[in-house]
């Protein structure tokens, strides 16, 4: 059975961090989740003149992972256990948070300098309850090391950040059966691909419109379409073609609790959270 469209939402933008908007299709009214996706926020595109970029200064995690995909700009990651890392246009962080960590994201001195595009994605995937505590790290790729996949007539092609497409499999080791991948589709190319159906899954178009389902229902650009069950998806370029986000993964199905940058399974991991985060438990960034 092919998936069709269970669910269409427009992303609401909202301020962020030290004060940039982004586009956020979940959580949104009526999509709370796409289990384990808890939240997806498209930053920019937004034009920053010099000394003008913006970022988010130090704020804690616990419990889930954060992704940081880039399109344009460059971000600095420092964290609390004294890793940095320079974030540049095409790369990818997947950082888990586990048990507690505090970071910042932070416009590239070059950037915060001369100014320049800023374009990108934050996502955050659950952890299920056995993972919520684990080690806080990240994996990074340089965007030249991302896998890329191609449909037989070359008219589709796919960054596989997590999962597989096209018999392409991701360098990303994920904790749970995640796909995370950035979807380029030319005007008129159709391609149909099997998606695991124990998969939750969706689409975020950022560029264009796209078309899904055998139906052809398309979503333009600003909008996530939600799917529902099946073992296959129909994807297909509308009027000039288009680009999305395809998020998919085994949902957790455990209950949440969210208190700002803390998603625990109870109010009372959550009240921990804040007391190990404002006694120093999770640690401070030291600079030089």
């Amino acid at each position: 059975m092919s998936r069709s469209i269970a669910q269409t939402v427009t992303a609401h933008q909202q301020r962020e961090g030290a004060g940039f908007l982004v586009r956020r299709p979940v959580p949104t009214r009526g999509l709370d989740q796409v289990d384990p996706f808890l939240m997806l926020d498209e930053v920019g595109p937004v034009d920053y003149g010099p000394g003008e970029a913006l970022g988010a200064p130090d704020h804690p995690h616990r419990g889930f992972e954060t992704v940081s995909y880039i399109l344009q700009g460059e971000k600095l990651h420092e964290d609390s256990t004294g890793k940095t890392q320079l974030i540049r246009a095409g790369d990818v962080q997947w950082m888990t948070a586990g048990a507690g960590i505090v970071h910042s994201e932070l416009p590239s001195p070059e950037m915060q300098r001369a100014g320049g595009t800023a374009h990108g994605f934050q996502i955050w995937v659950n952890l299920p309850a056995r993972e919520k505590f684990a080690e806080p790290g990240y994996q990074h790729l340089a965007g030249a090391e991302i896998p890329r996949a191609a449909s037989p007539d070359g008219r589709i092609e796919v960054v596989v950040i997590a999962g597989e497409a096209f018999g392409v499999a991701a360098k990303i080791g994920t904790r749970t059966p995640i796909w995370l991948q950035d979807w380029r589709v030319g005007a008129g190319a159709e391609a149909e691909i099997a998606i695991p159906t124990d998969f939750n899954a969706a689409a975020y178009v950022f560029d264009g419109t796209v078309s899904f389902g055998r139906e052809r229902e398309t979503v333009e650009r600003g909008q996530m379409a939600v799917f529902g069950p099946g073992a296959s998806l129909t994807v297909s370029g509308a009027g000039e073609g288009g680009r999305f986000l395809l998020l998919g993964g085994t949902p957790i199905g455990e209950p949440v609790a969210r208190y700002g940058p803390f998603v625990m399974n109870s109010e009372e991991e959550i009240h921990a959270a804040v007391r190990d985060y404002q006694s120093g438990r999770m640690g401070e960034i030291e600079r030089v």
